[in-house]
């Protein structure tokens, strides 16, 4: 699952919005998996075919009755289980083959909408990366320039910050700011060159860090309401916030362009529809339990976009390791991601601009691919830091395309080649409880909704600017 390193906390309603989203992203992940047993469903068939035309190959060259039985015999203890279960009660949509997204579109969209798709897929990931390359240098500004002489209490509670701001000396905080940019971009924009591996370990640390940095906030402040410090007073409704709560829930509850690899290693597909959601009641309590903490235990003007930086304060937490742990956790986990987002987002230039049988010259895909997926999002980074805003852009647009547009698309023309290749009489086992098209149509007029209720938002507070 994807959890959002920027928290829309300040506003109630953005956590009970969530509470809302929940069922049509529900709705959404059981289209994708739909999806992906119809793909695997084509390509058992397609195998079981091709296997076919080679046995009758195979009869038609032989000549002799003694060779041709012997042969059959030997085809018959070497055949692949699929080609048997073919004569029985064959279960073709048996998620067994990991289908990516991607090869999903090129199988079910036609190429308008294979574009289409992976120009979505990449303005995500753009936005990805600019909140990724803001993120970090963002935390290291608050945490080093809140740092001064012999006080290690970080972000002060009550003191507002401006980019213009001293730093260091005649370095001013925007100054810092760029100079950990330009530090970060250095150390991991080269991965952008190259093939990101083994990076399994590295992933199991960071996933670990998570756990443990979200336990620690969620203790924290427990304890501190417990103790009766608790700064919240959140109002019972605030439309402030109005203009990112669409982008920011769509990117909490975001994991259907992660599916297929998330899915297809379980072992036991019994019961899956049921198992994906119970991850998504636990991970809605999860985020409940977070964001209700926090707004219960900070003031909703002190609540900063990175929320572990709350923790930073010798008020809130009295050991040091534990504030400059909290304070610089987006820097380690964060860092360890973006190379690889980095790369996959490359590899979906490389498709989307690949032919077939052609290569690509050296200099374009060791060069002009890298340096593409990487300057634009350092330049927004360069531009801005403002989190909330990318992360309510990002999940507002390229999200609702994710979540919403693509699974409802997928889903429809994959029942449709379904019903042509197989006929009404075969039934896809992890056919989505939504089965109606009213559901697909739904989404849709609902993702269509968020995208004009997000823009005319945007559009009316840059105007009152």
């Amino acid at each position: 699952m994807v959890f959002p390193f920027s928290l829309c906390l300040p506003q109630p309603p953005v956590c009970l919005w969530r509470w809302a989203r929940v069922p049509r992203s529900f709705v959404t992940t059981t289209f994708v998996i739909e999806a992906m047993a119809a793909a695997n469903a084509q390509l058992r068939w397609k195998r079981m075919e091709n296997h076919k035309e080679e046995e009758d190959d195979d009869s038609s060259t032989a000549s002799d009755s003694d060779v041709l039985i012997r042969d059959n015999y030997e085809r018959a203890e070497k055949r692949p289980i699929l080609s048997v279960q073919r004569r029985g009660s064959p279960n073709l949509f048996e998620i067994t083959d990991r289908v990516e997204m991607g090869q999903m579109a090129s199988m079910f969209f036609n190429k308008v909408g294979v574009n289409l798709f992976y120009f979505c897929i990449i303005v995500y990931l753009y936005g990805d990366l600019a909140i990724y390359a803001a993120a970090v240098p963002f935390s290291l500004m608050q945490v080093t320039c809140s740092t001064t002489g012999n006080d290690s209490c970080g972000v002060e509670a009550d003191t507002k910050y401006n980019d213009t701001d001293q730093c260091w000396g005649p370095l001013r905080r925007v100054d810092a700011y760029h100079i950990y940019l330009a530090i970060f971009t250095l150390l991991l924009g080269p991965f952008t060159f190259f093939d990101v591996q083994k990076t399994k370990y590295l992933q199991i640390l960071t996933s670990l860090m998570r756990w443990i940095a979200f336990a620690v906030m969620i203790v924290l402040a427990l304890v501190r309401i417990g103790h009766g410090q608790g700064e919240g007073h959140p109002p019972l409704a605030d439309f402030s916030g109005v203009r990112n709560l669409f982008g920011v829930c769509v990117y909490s509850f975001m994991c259907q362009h992660s599916l297929p690899s998330l899915i297809t290693p379980v072992s036991s597909k019994r019961h899956l529809t049921r198992l994906v959601f119970l991850d998504y009641v636990l991970i809605l309590a999860f985020y409940g339990l977070l964001s209700f903490t926090a707004i219960f235990c900070f003031r909703g003007d002190s609540l900063m976009d990175m929320y572990t930086l709350n923790f930073a304060r010798c008020d809130v937490v009295g050991l040091a390791a534990v504030r400059f742990f909290l304070g610089l956790f987006p820097v380690f986990t964060i860092s360890t991601n973006f190379p690889i987002i980095a790369v996959t987002l490359r590899n979906n230039w490389k498709t989307l601009f690949h032919r077939e049988g052609g290569t690509y010259p050296w200099v374009v895909d060791r060069v002009v691919f890298p340096t593409i997926t990487l300057v634009p999002p350092v330049l927004v980074a360069f531009c801005t830091h403002d989190l909330e805003s990318l992360v309510g852009i990002t999940g507002a647009y390229a999200g609702t395309g994710i979540q919403y547009v693509i699974p409802a698309f997928l889903v429809y023309h994959c029942r449709r080649d379904t019903q042509l290749a197989f006929g009404c009489g075969v039934s896809n086992k992890h056919r989505s409880p939504f089965r109606h098209t009213f559901w697909v149509g739904f989404v849709l007029l609902w993702a269509f909704s968020c995208f004009i209720f997000v823009t005319a938002n945007i559009v009316l507070s840059e105007t009152k600017l």
